[in-house]
């Protein structure tokens, strides 16, 4: 199918909302699905859609940007790459560290699949910073929520539904997020420690004032990051021991390139308790201080979903096309989940099936 076709990216803001208005609200009234297409980078990420191709990469570019407020509010179709850059320019930075999954991937996909990078423990997740949203419904009508100053996110947050709805509650035009300043060193650290015997260690570091920011184990060895002031980072650096690395080797491990990440197959991530886990996730390499596990495979073994449920987790795709893309939902969940996408998407045409058949 012919994706729409939108106005270049130097076109102004009403051109391209207009633009994207008239295509969904066509898409409406002849009740035909939509795909709504960034990058591609988090293509594996969900099911494939059936639809008319919803082209975002033209609606980019940053509409408002205040270092001194510590807000970015930007269009979905900007590149990840452009925001980060004019980011580290003032000194600040995205703190829920995207992983950037290869070119061109954008801002709207970033939080549209709500994933978050070795940060989040310590910062927290991209939900946590989105501040508001300007998205399109189902009908095609503009929709704003939430604003740009964290003093006015009182109340139904349904800008936060948008991270990690996959495009399936709406259209993202343009979001606003806090963003943070950058630490003014870095240092990372090697330990020989098993799986079981980190968990431990990290647990005892998480539980101290120190400046962690990344906890991460290969299958063999710990890797930690270290993030602040430079007093600060030296003296947790010395308390801590192991071997000293290059924190520039920690751009693997967000993107999901390390070599315990990376192979032929796909890569699961599996959210879990950050507990040791028994089974078949004990051995795996793991994230975010235990708290995500990382299967490099065509898919999880069948029992393994029924087992990440039963510890209280869930696993879903961010690469390959095996399997199911997401952790099934219990009737009471899916429920759930279909009334938000009715109210928002009512005749289903956004994303039909990106996460679930059901929605």
């Amino acid at each position: 199918m012919e994706p729409f076709p939108l106005p270049t990216s130097n076109g102004s803001d009403a051109d391209q909302t207009a633009a994207l208005t008239e295509a969904v609200r066509g898409a409406a009234a002849d009740r035909r699905p939509l795909e709504i297409r960034g990058a591609g980078t988090r293509a594996g990420m969900g099911r494939t859609v059936s639809g008319t191709p919803l082209e975002m990469t033209g609606h980019r570019g940053v509409v408002d940007y205040d270092p001194a407020e510590l807000v970015l509010t930007a269009r979905a179709g900007t590149p990840l790459s452009e925001v980060e850059a004019l980011l580290a320019e003032n000194g600040q930075m995205l703190a829920f560290e995207p992983p950037r999954l290869g070119p061109g991937g954008t801002l709207g996909g970033a939080v549209a699949t709500g994933l978050s990078g070795p940060r989040r423990p310590f910062t927290g997740g991209v939900r946590d910073f989105v501040l508001g949203a300007r998205i399109l419904d189902g009908r095609g009508e503009v929709l704003r929520f939430g604003g740009t100053v964290f003093k006015n996110v009182a109340g139904f947050d349904a800008f936060r539904l948008m991270a990690g709805a996959h495009g399936t509650l709406g259209v993202l035009l343009d979001v606003s997020l806090r963003v943070v300043p950058r630490p003014a060193v870095e240092a990372a650290r090697v330990l020989d420690l098993p799986s079981s015997e980190a968990l431990e260690r990290v647990a005892d570091l998480m539980r101290r004032p120190l400046p962690l920011s990344g906890a991460f184990h290969d299958g063999r060895r710990l890797h930690l990051r270290l993030s602040g002031g430079r007093a600060g980072v030296e003296a947790a650096a010395a308390r801590i021991g192991g071997e000293a690395a290059d924190p520039a080797a920690w751009d693997a491990i967000r993107d999901l390139t390390h070599p315990a990440l990376s192979g032929t197959g796909g890569l699961w991530r599996i959210a879990l308790p950050r507990t040791d886990p028994s089974g078949d996730f004990a051995s795996l390499p793991w994230d975010q201080g235990g708290g995500v596990r990382w299967l490099a495979a065509e898919a999880p073994p069948p029992e393994a979903w029924a087992q990440a449920a039963s510890l209280g987790g869930h696993i879903e795709r961010i690469r390959g096309a095996a399997g199911p893309a997401f952790q099934p939902l219990s009737p009471a969940l899916l429920a759930l989940h279909q009334r938000v996408k009715a109210a928002l998407d009512p005749d289903g045409l956004l994303n039909p099936g990106r996460m679930y058949a059901e929605i």
